[in-house]
Parts: C-alpha cells; sequence; structure tokens
C-alpha cells in the first residue's frame, strides 16, 4: 500500500494490482490510522486488477464508518469486483475521476458571491448564538442515538481477525458496544462472563464450530430466546437448516453489506 499526493495536497491511497489477504490486513490498518487522525479516506483505485473478498469487505465496512470513502479513477476490474457480489456500494463510496475538478468560476462571479456573502454575514453576537444552538441540537441528538444504541451489546464470534475488525468497523459506528470472540469455545466463555443481547456467529472455526455454539447456546435457559445471527461464506441450503435447526435466529451470507447487517441486528435486538 503507498501513499501519494493528491492534486489539492490531499494524500491518497494508492491500491496495489493484487488486493489478496495480506493487503486486505495492511488496508485496514492505513484506514484505521487514517480515521484516527481524522482524515477522510481518499483512495486511488485505478491500478487494481485482482481484489479478493476480505478487502471488498473492508473498503464497505470503512465507508460505513465514516461519512463516504473517495475512491479516485476505479479500475474495470475494481468496479467488477463489487457488482459481481450485487453489491450496491455506490451510495456509501464517492467516484471521483481526473476531470472531476470544480469549474473555474469569472472574477465577476467571485465578486458577486463575495457581495452577497458580506451582506448577508450576520452580527458576531447572532453567529455565537447559532453555533451554541447547533453544538446544543447536535450533542442532544449524538446523546440521544448513543443512548439508544449502545444499552444493546454484540459479540462477535470469528476466527478471522480481519472480519472481526471489520465488524467492529460497522457495528461500533452505527452506536453497538461489541465484544469480540476468536472462536466458539471462546465465544461462550464471553457468555458467561459479559451481559450480551445479539451474537453474531460464524460456522467453519477451530475448537468449535458455529453449530455447536448455537447448540450450547441455546441449551442455557438465560439465553432461549437471545438472538443469534449465522455471518458465514457457506450459502447451502442444508447448512442454513443446520443453523435453523440448532436454533439461530438469522443467516446472512458474506460479505455482508453494512447497512443491512445494522438494520438486521437493530431489528432482532430485544
Amino acid at each position: 500500500m503507498q501513499a501519494i499526493d493528491g492534486k489539492a495536497g490531499t494524500e491518497l491511497l494508492m491500491l496495489p494490482e493484487v488486493l489478496d489477504l495480506a493487503a486486505a490486513e495492511g488496508f485496514l490498518e492505513m484506514m484505521r490510522q487514517r480515521l484516527q487522525g481524522g482524515e477522510p479516506p481518499c483512495i486511488d483505485a485505478s491500478c487494481v486488477e485482482t481484489l479478493t473478498l476480505p478487502c471488498i469487505q473492508i473498503i464497505l465496512a470503512t465507508a460505513r464508518s465514516h461519512d463516504r470513502v473517495s475512491i479516485k479513477n476505479p479500475s474495470l476490474a475494481f468496479v467488477s469486483a463489487f457488482e459481481d457480489l450485487g453489491i450496491d456500494w455506490m451510495k456509501d463510496l464517492i467516484l471521483c475521476t481526473d476531470q472531476d475538478e470544480p469549474q473555474q468560476r469569472s472574477d465577476a462571479e467571485i465578486k458577486d458571491a463575495e457581495s452577497q456573502e458580506d451582506d448577508s454575514e450576520p452580527s458576531e453576537q447572532q453567529s455565537s448564538d447559532d453555533d451554541g444552538k447547533r453544538e446544543e441540537a447536535a450533542h442532544l441528538e449524538l446523546h440521544q442515538v448513543s443512548e439508544a444504541a449502545m444499552t444493546k451489546r454484540i459479540l462477535t464470534i470469528d476466527d478471522s481477525k480481519t472480519m472481526r475488525d471489520m465488524l467492529m468497523l460497522t457495528l461500533a459506528e452505527a452506536g453497538f458496544d461489541v465484544l469480540q470472540a476468536v472462536d466458539g469455545q471462546d465465544g461462550l466463555d464471553v457468555l458467561g462472563k459479559e451481559r450480551v443481547d445479539v451474537v453474531i456467529t460464524d460456522i467453519n472455526m477451530p475448537r468449535m464450530d458455529g453449530y455447536e455454539v448455537i447448540r450450547q447456546v441455546r441449551g442455557n435457559p438465560d439465553f432461549k430466546t437471545m438472538p443469534i445471527l449465522v455471518l458465514t461464506t457457506e450459502s447451502e441450503v442444508q447448512k442454513k437448516s443446520l443453523a435453523r435447526e440448532a436454533g439461530a435466529t438469522g443467516w446472512m451470507v458474506k460479505p455482508f453489506d453494512p447497512d443491512r447487517l445494522v438494520a438486521t441486528v437493530r431489528k432482532v435486538a430485544p
């Protein structure tokens, strides 16, 4: 992964030709650093020839964790990778090309705009009052959303660190409190110590697979009605039936759509 300077001084992340699992982990770390630094992610995808599922999922999760993600000059392979999976990603990503530069305004237009700004400029006191009201409204709205969502605690069980991090990005940004477990047995250990409202589990894991996790959870009277969502790459009808018989509430196939995942969790959360 390489950082380059954009035309307007904005640093871009240049994606390599092949985005495999190793590249996905490096990309996730760079995205995390960008978000912590408060910089909007801006990615140059012009060189991408191969895009694997983990990187697709990371890009979607990052888009869900930030207002928008800017993609500069996406290659045909980059665009096709999302379309082939039937993912509606255009609503989460901004596509931009070298031609997408702001149009230059004439001197007359600039002067006219400046004149209008001067005429409509509020007084210092009015501006201060308005800023205070906006900050108070924003604080109240954020507090109300956070208070409602943070009462819900989600346990994600997956042996893939990349997938756990992507789920964390998506769910935490939506306001949920997220706990993580590295396999089925670890998930049961967490359930024995922590309050959990919804479980999201993978199927194929070491030590204990997802089917056994569901059976063990349903065998505990305290968890008889707790929602359990399966998130896996498996899509066979027979395996879905096994999960349903074990007591799963729902089944989702990777890669997940961030908005749909959040909506599903909110729907089943008690």
